[in-house]
């Protein structure tokens, strides 16, 4: 069925698997609930007004969308979709093949069940408006909260600001090593480029921690600190 092929090509091109685990447990899901993505493609094959524009289905950074042709019924509206409502299929045969063979298990939950599945995923509730003579459902990635946030930066900047630590302490040594050593020289045995080299150089002189003495024929002193 088109559904499953929708469905395969979500997963495997457009949609990401964050890992997590419990335990030892290795746990792969797909960034947004499956239950919930699957009543937006059903909803879409069973009120889809066929004589108008083709399904559109858009995944973006932090959400994906799904618009629909076919306006709600006038004894619908968006608020009434939240709640307990009657079903009404503009398109009742499908409906009922959908049904028969189990696709369907209950009439006019579905935005119910998508809200369920956001809300036990994490996410905020499903987004629905009418525009362009159809309707869109729309489900929305969880913001990151502050302390994720701050806990990431902290973590990224001390990992940088250790490399960056590293990267200093690495070329004292050399020096120490090799008064006469250049900067090519020291790019190749850090492996990093010659600009990181100077920058790192002039840091260092800034701080006064190395001096050069004579000209490019000269060489690098290390200033050694009094203290202690």
């Amino acid at each position: 069925m088109i559904l499953y092929d929708v469905m395969e090509q979500l997963e495997k091109k457009f949609l990401i698997k964050p890992i997590r685990f419990e335990g030892l447990r290795r746990i792969e899901e797909l960034e947004y609930p499956v239950p919930a993505l699957r009543e937006m493609l059903l909803n879409a094959l069973v009120h889809r007004n066929y004589m108008g524009s083709m399904t559109q289905l858009c995944v973006m950074d932090n959400r994906i969308s799904l618009w629909n042709a076919g306006t709600l019924p006038l004894e619908l509206s968006i608020e009434k979709l939240f709640q307990s409502h009657r079903s009404i299929p503009r398109n009742p045969l499908i409906a009922e093949v959908c049904y028969r063979v189990g696709y369907i298990d209950s009439w006019g939950r579905g935005i119910e069940k998508i809200t369920d599945a956001c809300k036990a995923a994490g996410l905020p509730e499903p987004v629905i408006e009418e525009n362009s003579g159809g309707v869109a459902v729309e489900l929305v990635k969880a913001p990151p909260s502050e302390e994720l946030g701050n806990q990431l930066g902290n973590k990224l900047g001390n990992k940088l600001g250790n490399k960056l630590g590293n990267t200093k302490e690495r070329i004292l040594a050399e020096i120490k090593a090799n008064p006469k050593i250049s900067g090519v020289q020291l790019a190749e045995l850090l492996d990093i480029s010659t600009t990181a080299v100077e920058k790192n150089i002039k840091q260092l002189r800034d701080d006064g921690l190395i001096k050069r003495i004579g000209g490019t024929r000269g060489h690098w002193e290390v200033i050694e600190s009094d203290e202690g």
